[in-house]
């Protein structure tokens, strides 16, 4: 969705020096903190060398274990919210680790007032991709295939998408990593598997996407494509030098998808997609259509709505956007369809 937006230089050096002090010594290694699966590890590792080229410090990756890593219960039922992330905010709060990169789709809405999401670096493609049988694509899968997603959200749509195709598919839930999941497909387990687009990109596995799913029919999760990286609050200083890898176009349009999701009150394992596109007449981009959709798991029901207008200015403004469609999907009986609603 940020085709048209620049991206960040942060493969120059600053034009000025920055001056070493105690919180970046120039000598010390900046520690970031990271979950320790492949992806993770991978997209961890593309920020650090960035860090690396706009600091000319060495930055030292420290792997954290959180809950969502460990517990074996799919995300519907541990709740989804902060699982992967509460473990690294410890440790940034502990000072164990300066910094840390999260996939932002993982991040809770509300932000903790002890720490800074200093950077929301260019965004990936945030579309969902399959990973199907023989090369399928989703349209050519047989009558009653099984889709593994761990997803509520992907689950509502796929079985949505499948009926307007006049197809039946069962959506199995499966949890683990990447290879595990594409895995299940290659055992015969499964016929096929949905994951994020951008995961596969990062640890360059786009080659076994068999079908890339339309946004028009699938929306991905508020924040899909999308890194944080995350610092303490008091480490402004850190936090000014991270800010330089921020894309603004990438920022304000998933601080409008999560603003829908959480004006919808709605946990990140609910089934709510979001996608904020930056709208161009000719060269020139001047609007921003945020799209969200709420549904049952089966896909009977769905509410889908849009709402389009300037590109926001402020985060201020993008907020603003993500609540105008949040209630416009509310008085239609978004609240209904949702499993999970935090408060």
């Amino acid at each position: 969705m940020t085709e048209k937006a620049p991206r960040p230089e942060t493969a120059s050096q600053p034009e000025e020096p920055l001056r070493p002090d105690k919180a970046l010594r120039p000598d010390k290694a900046l520690r970031l903190g990271t979950r320790r699966s492949k992806l993770a590890m991978a997209q961890s590792g593309q920020v650090a060398e960035a860090v690396r080229r706009l600091t000319g410090r060495p930055v030292e990756l420290v792997e954290i274990t959180t809950y969502g890593d460990t517990s074996r219960e799919h995300l519907a039922q541990i709740g989804g919210t902060g699982v992967f992330v509460t473990a690294l905010r410890d440790a940034l709060l502990r000072g164990e680790v300066d910094f840390a990169v999260h996939s932002l789709k993982d991040l809770p809405t509300a932000q903790p007032d002890e720490l800074t999401l200093a950077a929301v670096p260019r965004r990936e493609d945030p579309r969902d991709a399959l990973i199907a049988r023989d090369g399928l694509l989703f349209k050519g899968l047989p009558d009653g295939a099984r889709v593994g997603t761990g997803s509520p959200r992907r689950a509502a749509q796929l079985n949505a998408y499948a009926r307007s195709h006049g197809l039946t598919i069962e959506t199995v839930p499966i949890r683990g990593n990447i290879d595990t999941r594409i895995g299940f497909v290659r055992s015969g387990e499964l016929d096929a598997v949905v994951l994020a687009a951008a995961g596969l990109h990062r640890i360059g596995r786009s080659d076994e996407v068999t079908d890339l799913l339309p946004v028009d029919t699938v929306l991905p999760a508020p924040g899909q494509g999308a890194l944080a990286v995350e610092c303490a609050a008091v480490n402004v200083d850190l936090a000014a030098v991270l800010a330089e890898l921020d894309d603004p176009y990438t920022r304000v349009a998933v601080t409008a998808e999560r603003s829908l999701l959480a004006a919808l009150e709605a946990g990140c394992s609910a089934p709510v997609g979001a996608l904020a596109d930056l709208l161009a007449d000719g060269q020139v981009v001047n609007e921003m259509r945020l799209r969200g959709v709420v549904g049952t798991t089966d896909g009977s029901t769905l509410v889908q709505q849009s709402i389009t207008g300037p590109v926001p200015t402020s985060l201020d403004d993008a907020l603003a956007l993500g609540r105008e469609l949040a209630s416009g999907m509310l008085a239609k009986g978004a609240a209904g369809l949702m499993g999970e609603r935090a408060h």
